[in-house]
């Protein structure tokens, strides 16, 4: 037991208990109180050897307790009888400082002992790696960074973007001098911060004489970088720039049209892979219902040459049709830009079919007979089989028999008449 004036603290272990008390210890010619150390071992839960040094300050007649509480203050007879100097602010200051690092003494070793007598491992912070994958993620969140060197131009397009995520993104203002992402052993910091923030799109900003205003977005699978894109800024336009009626500007949360104009898009691999990224980075959540009144911004991006963009953002306006459906006009609201496409990076093809696997019950299961059809609906075949209506055998009461038979006894009749006459 590790004891003090009312406390104490039971150990598992006797050979954690410190060594007794050898008698009080007196002040020194200087007036300042000295200290004993006492050192106890013990024997983790894991079998790993584990000593404790504690030093704790001691006065004639009490000694400080383990626990993180105030010590008794002596009275005024029993510091005279320890030594006949006089009370000094030297000595007060003395005492106070020893009473706090007793203090922060204690509450460590309490710590430390309560670990050795239950034997448990400390709780370490959740990290989002070693969670177990869900079958529906979360939406993807976007991380931006800056390079070793930034333009005006491109500290205002990133922070516009983060404006137009500002629910689903993390800036870093601090600047990087190690990220790479197309460089081998450059994307590791990169990757690092994609774990810690828990994003899965990035875009990374720098700035040199070879690339000015040069921004790499792409996105990451399982924390490791799948693809990326380069894109050199031009002809940057910012939301101030652009006088709208205030009432029209986009909702923060809003889900986006997105107009991809060209056949730039759908031919060139470049300006196919940068419609995959944009998409990826603007779309925001994905939902199953949509209301109408939060679809109030478009995307427009417009193929000028194969590897150059024209992108802007622009706001929708509702006018009277005179019909139920409504005419819509486009209010550009920025920001606007050139993107010419510098550099790009596809995926393996095995690392693609991996990230494009669905688990299993999410897939529906397949219904016989049944086809979707974008205008008529769901489609469904039947088989019917052959109908052998001439090998069936008809009852005798049949309707068509008897009045057969009441045709051919009339022709009978008529013909014995005729014969007769």
């Amino acid at each position: 037991m590790i004891s003090g004036p009312g406390t104490e603290i039971g150990v598992s272990d006797p050979a954690l208990a410190p060594t007794p008390d050898p008698g009080p210890t007196p002040l020194n010619p200087r007036g300042e109180i000295t200290t004993q150390t006492h050192t106890a071992s013990a024997s983790h839960s894991h079998g790993a050897p584990l000593s404790l040094s504690l030093s704790l300050a001691r006065h004639r007649h009490w000694s400080l307790p383990l626990f993180h509480r105030s010590p008794p203050r002596l009275p005024l007879h029993r510091r005279s009888s320890v030594t006949t100097e006089p009370l000094t602010h030297t000595r007060r200051s003395s005492l106070s400082l020893a009473r706090h690092w007793s203090l922060a003494l204690s509450f460590i070793c309490h710590r430390r002992a309560s670990l050795l007598t239950t034997g448990d491992p400390p709780i370490l912070p959740h990290r989002r790696s070693d969670a177990p994958p869900s079958l529906v993620e979360n939406g993807k969140k976007t991380l931006i960074l800056l390079g070793t060197k930034t333009s005006n131009v491109l500290n205002a397009i990133l922070t516009e973007i983060y404006h137009l995520k500002k629910n689903d993104s993390v800036k870093y203002s601090r600047r990087n001098d190690n990220i790479r992402p197309f460089e081998s052993g450059g994307e590791a910091s990169l990757e690092f911060f994609s774990l810690k923030t828990d994003c899965s799109l990035f875009v990374f900003g720098s700035h040199s004489k070879k690339r000015p205003n040069n921004l790499v977005m792409g996105r990451t699978y399982d924390h490791h970088i799948y693809d990326l894109v380069e894109v050199g800024v031009e002809n940057f336009k910012s939301m101030d720039s652009f006088s709208y009626d205030k009432k029209l500007a986009p909702q923060i949360g809003s889900k986006p049209f997105f107009a991809f104009i060209g056949e730039g898009f759908e031919s060139e691999e470049e300006l196919k892979h940068l419609k995959e990224v944009l998409l990826d980075l603007f779309r925001g959540q994905v939902v199953s219902n949509l209301s109408l009144v939060g679809l109030d911004r478009v995307y427009v991006c417009t193929a000028v040459s194969s590897n150059k963009v024209f992108f802007t953002h622009c706001a929708l306006r509702l006018k009277r049709s005179g019909t139920v459906v409504p005419r819509m006009e486009l209010v550009e609201v920025g920001p606007s830009m050139d993107l010419l496409v510098r550099r790009h990076r596809l995926p393996d093809e095995s690392l693609r079919k991996e990230t494009m696997k669905i688990a299993p019950e999410l897939t529906k299961k397949k219904e016989k007979n049944v086809s979707g059809d974008a205008l008529q609906g769901k489609i469904g075949r039947i088989y019917i089989p052959n109908q052998q209506v001439g090998e069936k055998v008809l009852p005798n009461k049949a309707k068509g028999v008897k009045r057969e038979r009441r045709e051919a006894k009339l022709k009978g009749e008529a013909k014995k008449q005729k014969q007769d006459s």
